[in-house]
C-alpha cells in the first residue's frame, strides 16, 4: 500500500550524503506512513548526528514526528558551535583519524584514539561509557543508537579536519598540556629525572623538559617544534587564546 508523499529538502552541507536525484528537493518522497522523520532522514543517507533542526511546513518538530501527506520538510545542518550535553567536552576518534587525534592532543583537547580497528559496536559502547563525542568518516558507525554523541569528519585532509572540529565544537584549548602519544597530561620535569630516557646529544642540547604522567614519554623543543608551533599558533589565532603551558616536542 502506498503511504503519504512528502517533500524534503536538505541544507547544502548535507547534500553530499543524499543521492543526486534527491539533492534539489523537488521530487516527492513516498513514505510508509509509520516511520519517524528521523528514520526517513537516515534512510536517505544523512546520519542524524549531522541533522540540526527539522522543520515541517516551517515549524520545528522532533525526530519522532510521523510525516503526513503533503508536508514540506526542511532538514538543516547542525548549529555551530554545537552544544553537547555534559562536561567536560571529550572526543573519541576511530582508527582512520590518528593525525587528527594527535593534533587535538597537541592543543590540549581530550582526544581518545583507537589505533586498531576494534569494530563499530565497541567504539559506540566506549563513546557511551565515557561520554565522548565520536568523530568518524564512517556513516554506519554514526548511525549507531548507543553513541553518546557523534560527528562526521567531512574532509580527508588533517588541516581541514582540525579546523572543522574546532569550529563545530569550540573546545577549550590548552596547547602543550597533553601527550600526543597517549592523551595523558604532561608535567614539567627536571633533566636529571628523565636523563635515562635521553640520548647524549639531547642531554647536551636541551634543558627544558616535560613528561607524560601516564606513559612517561619525554618531550622537549626538538627539531619538529617549529612545525608543531605553527599548528598551535594557527589554531589560537583562528579559535581564540588559551592557557599555554610548557611547550615541548615529542621524543
Amino acid at each position: 500500500m502506498n503511504g503519504p508523499q512528502i517533500h524534503i529538502s536538505f541544507a547544502p552541507e548535507l547534500r553530499l550524503f543524499v543521492a543526486a536525484e534527491r539533492r534539489a528537493g523537488r521530487t516527492p518522497l513516498l513514505t510508509d506512513g509509520s516511520s519517524t522523520l528521523g528514520h526517513v532522514v537516515e534512510s536517505l543517507g544523512v546520519p542524524l548526528t549531522e541533522a540540526g533542526q527539522l522543520l515541517v511546513d516551517g515549524s520545528r518538530v522532533q525526530v519522532s514526528h510521523i510525516p503526513a501527506a503533503g508536508e514540506h520538510v526542511e532538514v538543516r545542518g547542525v548549529e555551530r558551535p554545537q552544544h553537547v550535553p555534559g562536561a567536560p567536552l571529550r572526543f573519541l576518534l576511530d582508527v582512520h583519524l590518528g593525525t587528527l587525534a594527535r593534533r587535538l592532543r597537541l592543543l590540549g583537547v581530550d582526544a581518545a584514539y583507537e589505533s586498531e580497528d576494534i569494530g563499530d559496536p565497541a567504539l559506540a559502547t566506549r563513546s557511551a561509557r565515557e561520554q565522548r563525542v565520536m568523530l568518524s568518516r564512517d556513516r554506519g558507525l554514526l548511525r549507531r543508537r548507543e553513541l553518546w554523541a557523534g560527528a562526521y569528519v567531512y574532509s580527508d585532509r588533517p588541516d581541514d579536519q582540525l579546523r572543522d572540529v574546532l569550529q563545530r565544537f569550540a573546545p577549550a584549548l590548552a596547547p602543550w598540556t597533553r601527550c600526543t602519544a597517549c592523551n595523558g597530561p604532561l608535567a614539567d620535569t627536571d633533566k636529571e629525572a628523565v636523563e635515562h630516557h635521553l640520548e647524549q646529544g639531547t642531554q647536551r642540547s636541551y634543558d627544558v623538559f616535560a613528561q607524560c604522567t601516564a606513559c612517561e614519554r619525554v618531550y622537549w623543543r626538538g627539531a619538529h617544534h617549529a612545525r608543531l608551533e605553527a599548528i598551535v599558533d594557527s589554531a589560537l589565532r583562528e579559535f581564540g587564546d588559551a592557557a599555554t603551558q610548557a611547550e615541548a616536542d615529542p621524543v
